[in-house]
């Protein structure tokens, strides 16, 4: 039987699209989407992974899938219902597999936030705007914005997705789907964030994918996991500077020490850095779907 890593799921006699995380089986009119435990940080893939990373992402979105009042392209979880090679080594892809709908993918990140970080917080500093959106003085670096703000950036298959203003996501995809997007993303934004907050959890911003299926935008891909939305711990917020958050915020710190210059192949993470980040995925999920991780 044909083994699968957990870095990567070569099925045999099966092509794939490998993006740093997921792998990408086409099945026609549907999608075999494997979530690896590759993990990725400054643009670059680790040489090696986070155990059960793929399956707390998988987790956490199939939890947000049903949780959303929104159409997505969610079919099951079972790769089984798809006509996989024989000696398929179906055990190694339990709890990190989605069998999707495929669509007519929108080419555009739509990205929501509720607080001043990252890449919003740089460009605050600079011009007090983010993505050209005019925003109050005095704000400080994860400070909650007075309401969410839809800031979409174009999707890049290599490297930085690229803010970009609303007029020009208009011109890349017309007014009507523009404004479509927004809407629905700041919906989807505002019920999850409430979710969250139930929990214990600051949601200070996320981006989602859309695609078309006949005709109708429904949400796809990954949805509102720690790789796609930045979560803060809301007992320890404190605006004025960076928050402790459940993603690869060990992995960041530790790259930042070793002299890695960025622009060649990254080191190899430490056991102790590999099993603290995968306590605050496995935390998140936790935290976010309500039970014990079942892989824990």
């Amino acid at each position: 039987m044909a083994s699968i890593s957990y870095l990567n799921s070569d099925i045999p006699g099966l092509p794939k699209k490998q993006g740093k995380v997921r792998d990408l089986y086409d099945f026609g009119d549907r999608l075999l989407m494997i979530a690896s435990d590759r993990i990725s940080a400054f643009d670059w893939v680790m040489p090696n992974g986070i155990p059960d990373k793929g399956r707390v992402l998988t987790g956490v979105s199939l939890m947000w899938f049903d949780e959303l009042s929104v159409k997505n392209h969610l079919l099951g979880t079972d790769p089984a219902v798809l006509d996989l090679p024989d000696g398929t080594d179906l055990e190694s892809l339990r709890g990190r597999s989605m069998v999707v709908r495929k669509t007519e993918v929108v080419p555009i990140e739509c990205v929501v936030r509720g607080y001043l970080a990252g890449s919003g917080w740089k460009e605050y500093q600079k011009s007090q705007t983010v993505c050209g959106l005019s925003l109050p003085d005095g704000l400080q670096q994860s400070s909650r914005l007075p309401e969410p703000i839809f800031t979409p950036a174009t999707k890049a298959e290599e490297g930085h997705d690229e803010n970009i203003s609303f007029e020009r996501m208009v011109d890349e995809v017309g007014a009507e789907t523009a404004e479509q997007l927004r809407e629905m993303s700041i919906a989807i934004y505002t019920q999850a964030s409430q979710y969250a907050a139930e929990r214990g959890v600051i949601l200070a911003d996320t981006k989602f994918e859309f695609g078309r299926v006949d005709g109708e935008l429904i949400l796809i891909d990954e949805v509102l996991t720690p790789d796609s939305s930045r979560y803060w711990p809301a007992d320890q917020y404190a605006p004025g500077g960076s928050q402790p958050s459940f993603d690869k915020q060990f992995v960041r710190d530790w790259l930042e020490t070793t002299g890695w210059d960025k622009n060649s192949p990254p080191p190899t993470l430490p056991d102790e850095i590999v099993m603290k980040t995968r306590d605050k995925y496995i935390e998140a999920y936790r935290l976010l779907v309500g039970r014990e991780f079942p892989w824990a």
